[in-house]
């Protein structure tokens, strides 16, 4: 091997993934906190609890189950979203899209018959949700396509083209 060709510095494909992700970071400093915080506070923190004292199960009932998992997928020339929401239907569902994020609201709503006799345990939930996620790269909002089926939502959303730098001569 010649010096000439060990100095000079490899870009691996890792490498411009990391670039990447780091410029990602930089445009949302709150995905890191939210990453902390779930692991904190994992979804589902209090069953441990639940299983020691019943009475609890009533305090993290409002707060369980509202917010949608997601998965985020950045292919070559989409960034794919599928968020699971079982209950929902999609007349209740609305999307909004921005260049960098999406937000996913919806509202479930029971139809509630007279039932005879009490309840012992009631975990089906009702009402409203909103989960906002930073993508990883830009989008084309005009050209996104959305589908929902089995309780399952899958955004695919075209990656916008990267800005060009262009030269300004000072005259």
């Amino acid at each position: 091997m010649n010096k000439e060709t060990t100095n000079k510095p490899t870009v691996t494909q890792n490498s411009k993934k990391l670039q990447q992700q780091q410029r990602t970071r930089a445009m949302n400093p709150f995905d890191d906190m939210e990453q902390l915080f779930e692991g904190f506070f994992p979804r589902g923190w209090m069953q441990s609890m639940r299983r020691q004292w019943p009475e609890w199960a009533e305090l993290g009932a409002p707060f369980e189950g509202r917010i949608p998992k997601v998965d985020v997928v950045e292919q070559d020339e989409t960034v794919v979203v599928r968020a699971e929401l079982p209950g929902v239907d999609k007349d209740h569902l609305d999307i909004s899209l921005t260049e960098e994020s999406v937000t996913i609201s919806a509202t479930t709503k029971q139809e509630s018959e007279e039932e005879k006799g009490d309840y012992h345990r009631r975990e089906i939930s009702q009402g409203s949700f909103s989960r906002t996620v930073a993508l990883p790269a830009m989008v084309q909002g005009e050209q996104a396509k959305a589908s929902f089926k089995d309780g399952i939502l899958e955004l695919t959303l075209p990656k916008a083209a990267p800005a060009k730098r262009h030269n300004i001569k000072v005259e």
